[in-house]
């Protein structure tokens, strides 16, 4: 009993935490569910806690849909019985955390034609169905028929996605639209008329398309074998919903779903620039069930993800679309992170043509030529055509893989090991020790072929690549913006974009002696590089007199598509070892402009950008000080909570050589503690959230108090900044001013 007390206490003190973190942003939505018009409604009415969270496994990478309790028996699917088992515990989670509980099928489903006319040959029909107790609930269709006999394929979507069911006709497809969309919505009554059920809105717009089927089921035009669904955006997660939950939908693309839709959800916090947890259901508040917000923060206990409700789907055909580079709802790497994993049960259940994957460019809406391809892969599922189809990927590494190709390989006897108590640093011989982390760094970030260095930057220009033409590249108000761009570029011929302060006139604005300090600022795992999100940040470093120079990095951005060869051209060196070579290249840019202070370049970053920093911080001896946020944490004692260093072998294909190290990290030569006593004694400014589910903390606190150490023993304790803010990992915008309140102090010394 006492225990039984003692777990419900925890798990009320966790509730308090997550009610004092969540975003409270103002709301269209008017409810969470039929019962409850805010979350905090629904919590007071069910009484619901989150789980503890620190008995529950941690699965901190995507789980794998084909292991039985994973984090605990983690028993491998090898019969059709356990698969079965697992698609049913499955149907029980993705009720629980995502839809919610909905009704079984009506019995007494009647159709009405509500008008007929017949338009180039195609007829259109107006339809209502009708069903439930006293035939209360309603669906609305409008179905379209191509001439001919028939059976025909058949081709589902919603209200307002008519147009699309247009080209389908075209097709040779029967069309139907139903009214489950913001245009017309039949479905939001079903909430109503069903109480006794916790479903969503999602949910239930999913359950409406059911009874579509139902009424398909009835007509012999019919081809009963073909009927596909398809959705845009939030219409792409409710196509999910119904595709999982009935097995006579037989094609599924859910387009630009984004969160809920083709993301996973451990993939969509704040680091990777996708709508959070926590985004979508405090502006959303009733596509989801509420359940789900007890994971914010901390996805990686979620024993499901958006995977495993997508297998549900298997074997049934299924394709994923987005733009690679639409920002909050486009993201390739984790797209492909969802596609990788279903390869497995695709595979297992011997259907791999099954499964398609079609990532287009620009921004959140299709176009003509993206639907003429969707109806191009039913065809090809439905067996009406053989057209050739490329499942392209864009970020196509894996750890297997590249050991195979660069034919690497290490003996681990020769690597001592190490301590992962103190950082192995003497201050009695400091360049000694910095030297050999040096050292071992550039030996984990592999082998940089030969290069030139670039010509000095003579001008700047107000031309940009063509891709920023459609991407939310960042804007100030108190400055102004030029560009280094071919034929003049930084580095291997790289942009990047220089924001600079500027007095009333409009020219730029300098210290006294002619010049102006700079960050070099370094992006997150974001697909569209840097974006609007660093407006503030930007903004506010302006107003301080400090210019920002940022840029892609590569695989991101406008260079999505250059990393994706990157390990077949460069098979022996790293992204990680290239992105630190163009940071460096960025300092060189920035001092061959006469009007920028080369005492005092900074760099910054957080999260993928954090990182980077630090390790070319700990390289380049030229930059001055460093900020960065969210960015590390130690790897030879990492624990089972975090991706430790198969983050970077693995997981984002970042570090390849740090994945001969899986088990025996303690062999690791040089590791985030070293890496960052070989900023000292230059400025530096740590933020690293308690509550950042990506790091170890108790570990992150002992290397920031060993780094203190060292600080004060060189005698500059007072130039090294170190925050732990009781947050999850954000950069929010108080770190943002705290970083930038930082930045003043330092350039004004």
């Amino acid at each position: 009993m006492a225990n039984a007390q003692d777990d419900k206490a925890v798990r009320q003190e966790y509730l308090k935490e997550l009610i004092l973190l969540q975003e409270k942003p103002s709301s269209h939505d008017s409810f969470v569910g039929f019962h409850d018009l805010t979350w905090e409604d629904w919590i007071e009415r069910t009484g619901e806690l989150p789980p503890n969270y620190g008995v529950i496994p941690s699965i901190p990478f995507l789980p794998d849909p084909l292991i039985i309790g994973e984090g605990k028996e983690n028993e491998k699917v090898t019969t059709m019985a356990q698969w079965e088992s697992q698609r049913e515990y499955f149907k029980e989670q993705v009720k629980y955390i995502l839809s919610g509980t909905f009704p079984d099928p009506p019995t007494n489903l009647k159709a009405e034609i509500l008008s007929e006319r017949t338009k180039n040959g195609v007829s259109i029909q107006m339809i209502e169905l009708r069903f439930g107790e006293d035939h209360k609930a309603k669906l609305t269709l409008e179905v379209f028929t191509p001439p001919g006999e028939g059976p025909f394929p058949v081709f589902m979507t919603q209200w307002n996605h008519r147009g699309w069911a247009q080209i389908a006709v075209r097709r040779g497809y029967m069309g139907l639209i139903y009214a489950g969309a913001d245009a017309k919505d039949d479905t939001r009554e079903y909430l109503e008329l069903y109480p006794d059920y916790d479903w969503s809105t999602l949910m239930a717009r999913a359950w409406g398309a059911h009874r579509a089927v139902d009424y398909l089921y009835t007509l012999n035009e019919v081809d009963k074998s073909k009927i596909a669904i398809t959705g845009h955006s939030r219409n792409g997660k409710q196509s999910l919903f119904a595709a999982a939950f009935d097995e006579r939908i037989t094609a599924t693309i859910t387009s630009s779903g984004g969160t809920g839709g083709e993301f996973p959800y451990r993939y969509t916090d704040e680091r990777h620039s996708n709508e959070s947890i926590d985004y979508l259901v405090s502006r959303r508040t009733h596509w989801l069930h509420p359940r789900i917000r007890f994971y914010s923060g901390r996805e990686h206990k979620m024993p499901i993800d958006q995977n495993s409700l997508m297998a549900l789907i298997a074997p049934n055909a299924l394709m994923f679309s987005s733009s690679i580079r639409e920002g909050g709802g486009g993201d390739p790497w984790a797209i492909e992170q969802i596609y990788t994993s279903l390869t497995k049960v695709y595979d297992f259940l011997d259907a791999p043509e099954k499964l398609g994957i079609r990532l287009r460019d620009g921004e959140h809406a299709v176009s003509e030529r993206d639907l003429e391809a969707f109806m191009d892969w039913l065809d090809i599922q439905f067996g009406r055509k053989n057209f050739p189809w490329d499942n392209h990927l864009s970020y196509n590494y894996s750890f297997e893989k590249w050991k195979k190709e660069s034919g690497e390989f290490i003996d681990l006897s020769k690597f001592p090991i190490q301590s992962t108590q103190n950082i192995a640093v003497n201050v009695s011989h400091l360049e000694k020790d910095q030297e050999k982390i040096k050292q071992d760094l550039t030996w984990l970030l592999g082998d940089e072929p030969a290069g030139l260095p670039a010509s000095d930057i003579e001008t700047l220009s107000q031309k940009e690549d063509y891709v920023s033409s459609f991407m939310p590249r960042p804007k100030v108000k108190n400055g102004k913006k030029l560009n280094i761009t071919p034929y003049n570029a930084m580095g291997d011929y790289l942009y990047g974009s220089l924001y600079f302060p500027t007095d009333e006139a409009g020219e730029r604005k300098v210290g006294a002696n002619g010049r102006m300090p700079v960050l070099i600022f370094l992006h997150k795992y974001t697909n569209t590089g840097y974006d609007s999100e660093l407006n503030a940040l930007i903004n506010g470093l302006l107003a301080k007199g400090i210019a920002v120079l940022t840029y892609d990095m590569i695989g991101y951005g406008a260079r999505i598509e250059e990393g994706t060869l990157f390990y077949q051209r460069y098979p022996h060196w790293s992204k990680m070892g290239k992105m630190v070579t163009d940071a460096r290249a960025a300092v060189d840019a920035l001092e061959s402009l006469d009007f920028i202070d080369n005492d005092k370049i900074f760099v910054g970053g957080y999260a993928l950008g954090g990182t980077v920093g630090l390790i070319t911080a700990a390289l380049e001896p030229k930059i001055a000080g460093l900020a960065l946020s969210s960015a590390f944490t130690p790897l030879r004692n990492a624990s089972g909570d975090v991706e430790g260093l198969k983050a970077f072998s693995h997981l984002y294909g970042l570090i390849p050589r740090l994945g001969f190290f899986d088990g025996e990290e303690n062999r690791i030569p040089v590791d985030f503690p070293e890496i960052l006593a070989n900023i000292a004694p230059r400025p530096l400014m740590v933020i690293s959230p308690e509550l950042d589910r990506h790091a170890d903390h108790e570990n992150v606190i002992n290397t920031m108090e060993d780094l203190k150490q060292l600080y004060q023993k060189l005698g500059v304790g007072d130039v090294l900044e170190w925050q732990s803010p009781h947050a999850f990992n954000h950069f929010t915008e108080a770190q943002q001013q705290e970083m930038i309140k930082w930045l003043e102090q330092q350039v004004a010394k």
